[in-house]
Formats: C-alpha cells, sequence, structure tokens
C-alpha cells in the first residue's frame, strides 16, 4: 500500500483551474502538502497552477507511481489502459458512476478491474475522497477547503471511512474540535479492489499510528479482517452501517455494498478485539481517547475525583452500569488524604475534595489527593472531575507523567463555560488527558480501553 501515500510522481486526471470544480481541488491540494513530481491532464489546458498540463496520460514524459482519476466513469478503462503504459502502480478514482449507480456501472467497475489487473495496476474507490497523511502532508483528496493546511498537525490517529464527503466533513469536525492529531484518513468509496483489511493490516504495522477507526458499511475478507485484529496491540474502534434493513438497502444504494447480518458482524468483531460503536461523534470520541492513552493494567479499580458530592454519585453509578468496579481505597490512601481534609470529614471514594479545597486552596488538595490515589495499588484508573473557572492546568502536570509511567488510564470530566473552558479542555488534552463534557461517554470510553488491553490476552 506505500505507494498509494508515499508516491515517486503524480498525475491528476482531470485537473482544471476552475475553482468550483473537484478537479481544481485535487491539484491544489496535492500541491500543497506532496514533494514530488505533479503532471495535471486535461486536453483543455496548456498548464494549470504553474504547472505543464498534459492532453492524455500517454503525453507525460516520464513514468509515475499514482494517478488520481477525476473525470467521467465512462473514460476510466481506457486511462488504464494509458496507466499501464506508464508503469503505474495504483490509481485513486474519486469519481462516481460505478456500481453504487446499477448495473451499467457495476460492469464498468468489473471491466476496470480486470484491466487493472493485466497492468498490475491496484485501483482505490471508486466515489470515494482519496486519502490524506497528516505527517508527510500529502493530501490527495478533493476537499473543497484550504483550512486543513493550518489545522492539520501529524499525530497517532488514523481512518478508514467508507464514504466520500463524511470523512472530508468528519476530518474538519476534528480537526476544528482539536484534541486529536492525524496520522492518515482514507476515504475507499465501493472498495472495488482496495479494501479495509488491507489498510488496517497496513496500519497495523505504521510507526506513526496508534490507534485505527473505521466506518464501514461491509467487511470484504473478515477471516483475514478478524486475525489481523486479533493480533495488533493497537485499540481498532468501528462504527458499521447498515445495521437495519433499511440501513442495509440504503448501504447498497451508497457503496453498493452488502451490509451482512449485524449480529454475526458485531460478534464476530468482538471475538477480534474490536471496539464498536454506534455513532460518530462518539467514534471521534473513543478514538482521541485512545490517541492519548498508552496502557491499562486492570488491576483493581477507577477512584473518581469530584468537586461535586452528586457529581460523584452518578458517576459511580454510570461505573456500575459499566460493570467497572469502584476503587476500594487502602488505609494508607485515606490517611494521605484525610492530611488535606477538614478535621470533621472522612474521606471515601468517590472523594469530595470540594471543602478540602475550601480550607486548603485547591492546587494543595487536587495535587495530594491525586498523588494518594494514583499510588494506590487498588486503583487502576481515575477519573477526575473539573471546573474551568477555578483552575490551572499546571497542577495536573504530574498527573499527565503518572498516567503513563503507571499504566493507569485517566479521564476529565470537564464542566465551564465560553473561551475560559476551551483553553483548559486543549491544554489538558495538549498534556495527554482526554476530556469529555458527558460523564457517561467518559466511562464508556474508559470501560472500552479496560476491555481492549485486558482482552487482548484473553482472545480466542
Amino acid at each position: 500500500m506505500d505507494f498509494f501515500f508515499n508516491p515517486n510522481g503524480i498525475a491528476v486526471i482531470g485537473a482544471t483551474d476552475n475553482p468550483f470544480k473537484g478537479g481544481y481541488h485535487i491539484l491544489n491540494n496535492i500541491l500543497g502538502g506532496y514533494k514530488g513530481r505533479v503532471y495535471p491532464v486535461n486536453p483543455k489546458y496548456d498548464s494549470i497552477l504553474g504547472l505543464p498540463c498534459y492532453p492524455d496520460i500517454s503525453s507525460i514524459p516520464d513514468d509515475f507511481d499514482l494517478a488520481v482519476y477525476f473525470i467521467p466513469a465512462s473514460s476510466l478503462p481506457a486511462a488504464i489502459e494509458q496507466c499501464g503504459a506508464k508503469n503505474v502502480k495504483g490509481i485513486i478514482i474519486e469519481s462516481a458512476g460505478f456500481a453504487e449507480v446499477g448495473n451499467e456501472g457495476a460492469e464498468l467497475q468489473v471491466e476496470s478491474i480486470r484491466l487493472a489487473r493485466k497492468h498490475h495496476i491496484r485501483l482505490w474507490g471508486p466515489n470515494c475522497m482519496g486519502l490524506l497523511d497528516g505527517h508527510t502532508r500529502n493530501v490527495f483528496s478533493f476537499m473543497y477547503t484550504d483550512e486543513w493546511k493550518t489545522l492539520m498537525t501529524p499525530g497517532n490517529a488514523s481512518f478508514v471511512v467508507q464514504s466520500g464527503m463524511l470523512s472530508a466533513s468528519f476530518l474538519m469536525m476534528m480537526l476544528e474540535r482539536g484534541g486529536m492529531n492525524i496520522s492518515k484518513m482514507c476515504s475507499i468509496g465501493n472498495k472495488c479492489d482496495v479494501n479495509e483489511t488491507e489498510l488496517v493490516d497496513y496500519l497495523a504495522s505504521d510507526p506513526h499510528t496508534d490507534v485505527i477507526g473505521l466506518y464501514l458499511e461491509s467487511i470484504v475478507e473478515p477471516r483475514r479482517f478478524m486475525e489481523i485484529s486479533r493480533s495488533t496491540e493497537k485499540p481498532i474502534v468501528v462504527l458499521k452501517g447498515g445495521r437495519s434493513p433499511s440501513g442495509a438497502k440504503a448501504a447498497m444504494s451508497h457503496t453498493a455494498s452488502l451490509a451482512g447480518n449485524d449480529t454475526i458482524t458485531n460478534n464476530a468483531l468482538k471475538q477480534a478485539g474490536v471496539i464498536t460503536v454506534h455513532d460518530f461523534i462518539e467514534m471521534m470520541d473513543f478514538m482521541r481517547g485512545f490517541s492519548m492513552t498508552k496502557g491499562s493494567r486492570n488491576s483493581g479499580g477507577t477512584a473518581i475525583v469530584s468537586f461535586s458530592g452528586g457529581g460523584g454519585i452518578v458517576t459511580t453509578d454510570f461505573l456500575h452500569d459499566s460493570n467497572l468496579p469502584l476503587a476500594r481505597l487502602s488505609g494508607e490512601t485515606l490517611s494521605a488524604i484525610k492530611k488535606v481534609f477538614p478535621p470533621w470529614m472522612e474521606p471515601a471514594n468517590p472523594v469530595d475534595v470540594w471543602p478540602a479545597v475550601e480550607r486548603n486552596g485547591i492546587e494543595t488538595v487536587y495535587n495530594s489527593v491525586v498523588d494518594a490515589l494514583m499510588h494506590d495499588d487498588h486503583v487502576d484508573s481515575l477519573i477526575i472531575h473539573l471546573f474551568s473557572g477555578r483552575m490551572d492546568t499546571e497542577m495536573l502536570k504530574p498527573l499527565a507523567e503518572m498516567k503513563d509511567r503507571l499504566e493507569k488510564p485517566v479521564i476529565a470530566w470537564l464542566i465551564g463555560t465560553g473561551d475560559r473552558f476551551r483553553i483548559i479542555r486543549k491544554e489538558l488534552e495538549e498534556m495527554g488527558i482526554p476530556v469529555f463534557e458527558e460523564m457517561g461517554r467518559g466511562v464508556s470510553f474508559l470501560a472500552a480501553v479496560k476491555k481492549h488491553y485486558q482482552g487482548k490476552g484473553q482472545l480466542p
């Protein structure tokens, strides 16, 4: 798969200087990050964006690895033949009009696959948004925005999405929200040749990827997909579309995918250690959290630090709903916490720190309580409640260091308003502490973390 992500030369078939067309944005995005040779192809132009433009593929003077295709579907077979003569290794087909539109499109797709195999060319798509790489800044997509140039920074989360416009919108929402940086984003559409199983295999060995997220309407090579998922230590998060009969019918018209039986698929994924989610925001939250979480010992229960008795109670209820035990604190831990508590108050888990904060100050109390809890052998994870209006993130830097060293996951439930809230959230996530605005979602993520790190050694 590497020649798709790091090609030696790219032709853009359907390049144009019209900023209202996809062919313009493909070329503009490529030039915004890719450092290699680029060949616009369109018989209507002599040059585009300062580059010589060629009337057809055969006129390009050099061989090259990759073509990005964005002209009507009917011209694809001829383009494959010409690419074959140029020793092209792969074609990203971003045009629609193939199997998703009916029998005629399906026949065209089958013929294109046959020709590609004859010339040893891999096909990516069709009916997709291509790919981008946060580390190389290679963007081979017709995304209609330049915002990625300022928002995208290299990270460790990679996605494979069986949808075009969704992948672009989803990506921009993630980048604007912050807290998670991107390794690779792959939109594979109809996946007539290159499929999610090959890409998961590639990403499982990618040094820049620590967590893999997928939106899928079907799974090609399911046995191999399960084997790869089972064998990798990297968390894999899957949102499966087409779970209902009507959703499966919609998947057929969207990407010509047979969605399959949802019960069988879900159980197979669970047996392979895959984390399943139910909507795109949940997928984003889990990916963001996993991108900041390095391990989990699963040797005890969860401790809660709250500035509100009610918040601690509700969080305890969510832990119960997720079958997560509340940590039974050691006598040594309770004694250490008692030193910063008022004399009339006995500490317990959940640890309601507000009376102690009023007596000794927020930094002293949080530092003492967090340090005691994180070093308690009965505590294997921590949920910390924070109010953006009464804190400085500097006091939590020791916690950010401890969570990775001790392999004890930490999540923050943050409440507040306005710019101060957004600043605190950003600072916490830059320190590696995932922030959740919904307490229930945070507990669900913590349950997924513990299940992933505990379950990998117990898979059938």
